[in-house]
């Protein structure tokens, strides 16, 4: 499948979505939007699958999460890499800054996230 700006969109629209409070509290969104067999390596350095996931992200406190600078990049066949930065917790007295990058894939016509990392990083200006 050759990727277009139309289907990195969509994929950047999944991205920001799993950023919100709305999608990280509903399971089934987060099911679909998740491959069975996906991997993270989280900012804190742990590594965990799908199963956990489903089970953090709706209890996450949901503290507000901005994102910018996304880039999208066609890997292979039916596969997509998004990148891009993000910062929890702008307005706090302790920010996170992250560099964040996702490979998406498609299968029977469905994008899921098969892997993401998320790799603290220095403060960066916010557009």
């Amino acid at each position: 499948m050759e990727a277009t700006a139309s289907l990195y969109q969509q994929l950047i629209e999944h991205e920001t979505a799993l950023l919100t409070a709305d999608t990280r509290r509903d399971v089934a969104a987060l099911d679909r939007l998740i491959a069975d067999d996906f991997l993270e390596f989280g900012a804190s350095g742990a590594a965990f699958g799908k199963d956990h996931l489903l089970k953090i992200l709706p209890k996450d406190d949901c503290s507000a999460i901005q994102a910018q600078d996304f880039q999208a990049r066609q890997l292979g066949e039916d596969v997509v890499q998004i990148t891009f930065k993000s910062v929890r917790d702008p307005a706090s007295s302790a920010p996170r800054y992250t560099l964040r990058s996702s490979i998406w894939r498609c299968r029977d016509g469905r994008w899921q996230m098969v892997f993401h990392q998320g790799t603290v990083t220095e403060p960066f200006a916010m557009a």
